[in-house]
């Protein structure tokens, strides 16, 4: 009896590393295809549009993410966490949550012109108003989110995702060039999300039930009550850069600190999402076992740096084309800003992957803790910079935070999961390493007196050659693990479409 547990326990095991693969493989092909058609929207608006358009909206925007907080944090979070979570939680999580989203919305559709007058701009309070309506559809959409990633059904994202990206772009451009200025980037903004909601209603199978449980959601509440306001803390602090830019500074510079860290940040985010998404719906059911939880946040930093550190060192060394070719010299003056996100944002998987870990094994009392130490410490860096800085030293706290986040995220897990900071950094020190031998000879191309879009186009190619290369001849475990799973993926998607070949024969 107990060997055939034995066995099941390892064919649980097997399932739920085809599953994790299976999802990074789809959630990492959702993000990236959408992270393409995201960058060459953003790309064509920014040619079209000019800086302080993008301020308005990069000032808005701010207060909507962090009412968003409220309404897709927390509880999603709580939903896959929990063990035996079922249809009335899922319920009851998505009619508090879009009762929560129409009280901000109202409080945010009254409190825009004082908002308005605050930063001097009248143009403020109509578009406040018209893009937070996306907040009861987040609220939904959240829910979504939730139950898809729980399942691990990861390549539903990818239809839902794929399709909202290229119509709110296709929208977002076509009233661009209409000469709507700063509604083209409402538009696309909010139609985004409905188009992504919708499908994914369609998509999947699952459909709220007419109950509630209160007793269920101050459950949930328990656990993502404090994700929520870990979440809500970092939220509000990143975005407080930008509230003072915007207010002590001007629009076009908001807009440059905001163009400077988008980039960096789409590549980032998406990689990074990519991975700790479905690490986390993989280590929530091995919760248990530290062991295996240690092995799944090691495998998550050296993947996500493998792919993550080279696209920051390409995107820095490239930048100046990058902006010359593809945004126009109007935007040059963001280049500093991007060279300093792409530094931060090459050291994320330590920041991230250490977090995903403590939220998985349940300790969200001590995440939340975390958070408070880290942006108590980043706020003093913010109020410094302020005080004697101008925009570029305000960005720059952005790099010591990130050391100080992976110094404090990372000190539990040298006792929860015994794993700590030398063996982290000795995990990302061969990406660094293959990175900067890429990025030396990319950058010297910059010197080559030839048509700069064929310029940018040889430093990305050579850029991407040469990781590989250098990854091959040093035989990187990370790479070799990639190409290894993609080609098991592969024959088994094969072995799939034949068996089913031959069922429909017979």
């Amino acid at each position: 009896m107990a060997e055939k547990n034995s066995v099941q326990q390892q064919e649980d095991l097997k399932d739920l590393s085809n599953k994790t693969i299976s999802g990074m493989i789809w959630k990492f092909g959702e993000r990236i295809t959408a992270q393409l058609v995201s960058t060459i929207v953003a790309i064509v608006l920014a040619r079209i549009l000019m800086p302080a358009d993008y301020g308005v909206v990069a000032l808005v925007t701010i207060f909507i993410t962090i009412c968003n907080v409220f309404v897709s944090s927390g509880f999603g979070s709580a939903l896959i966490q929990k063990k035996n979570a079922d249809n009335v939680d899922f319920s009851s999580v998505l009619y508090i949550s879009v009762l929560f989203s129409v009280i901000l919305y109202l409080i945010l559709f009254f409190a825009s012109p004082f908002i308005a007058s605050f930063y001097h701009n009248e143009l403020i309070s109509p578009v406040l108003r018209v893009m937070g309506l996306r907040l009861p559809i987040a609220a939904i959409n959240s829910v979504q989110h939730a139950y898809v990633a729980r399942k691990m059904e990861f390549r539903k994202f990818f239809v839902a995702t794929i399709f909202g990206t290229i119509i709110s772009g296709v929208v977002g451009v076509w009233m661009a060039k209409a000469g709507y200025g700063v509604w083209a980037l409402v538009a696309q903004y909010n139609i985004n999300v409905i188009i992504d909601t919708v499908i994914l209603g369609i998509v999947i199978k699952w459909k709220p039930d007419l109950v509630f449980s209160f007793k269920r959601v101050k459950s949930l509440f328990g656990f993502g009550g404090k994700i929520l306001l870990s979440a809500l803390i970092d939220t509000g602090y990143h975005q407080l850069q930008g509230l003072i830019i915007g207010k002590k500074f001007s629009s076009e510079d908001l807009a440059y600190y905001e163009k400077g860290q988008q980039f960096p940040s789409l590549i980032a985010s998406n990689i990074n999402v990519s991975l700790n998404g479905v690490l986390l719906s993989s280590m929530s059911k091995l919760q248990d076992d530290r062991t295996k939880i240690k092995d799944a946040t090691r495998k998550s930093i050296k993947l996500c740096s493998f792919i993550l550190v080279p696209c920051m060192m390409g995107l820095a060394v490239v930048g100046e084309n990058f902006v010359h070719v593809l945004l126009t010299d109007k935007w040059m003056f963001m280049l500093p800003f991007l060279y300093i996100y792409c530094v931060s944002y090459s050291f994320w998987p330590l920041h991230t992957a250490n977090l995903t870990a403590i939220q998985a094994i349940g300790r969200s009392d001590l995440f939340l803790i975390l958070e408070i130490c880290k942006k108590v410490i980043g706020l003093v860096f913010i109020i410094i910079a302020t005080i004697f800085g101008n925009p570029f030293w305000i960005a720059m706290t952005a790099v010591f935070t990130m050391v100080t986040s992976f110094l404090i995220n990372a000190f539990p897990n040298r006792k929860l999961l015994h794993y700590g900071y030398l063996e982290q950094i000795k995990d990302i020190t061969p990406s660094i390493i293959m990175s900067i031998i890429m990025g030396i000879p990319v950058y010297f191309m910059n010197y080559i007196n030839m048509f700069r879009p064929l310029i940018l186009a040889l430093q990305v190619i050579t850029g991407i050659i040469l990781y590989i290369i250098i990854a091959k001849i040093s035989k990187n475990k990370e790479y070799n693990y990639l190409i290894k799973k993609i080609k098991s993926y592969r024959k088994d998607k094969k072995r799939e479409e034949k068996i089913d070949s031959d069922i429909q024969i017979l």
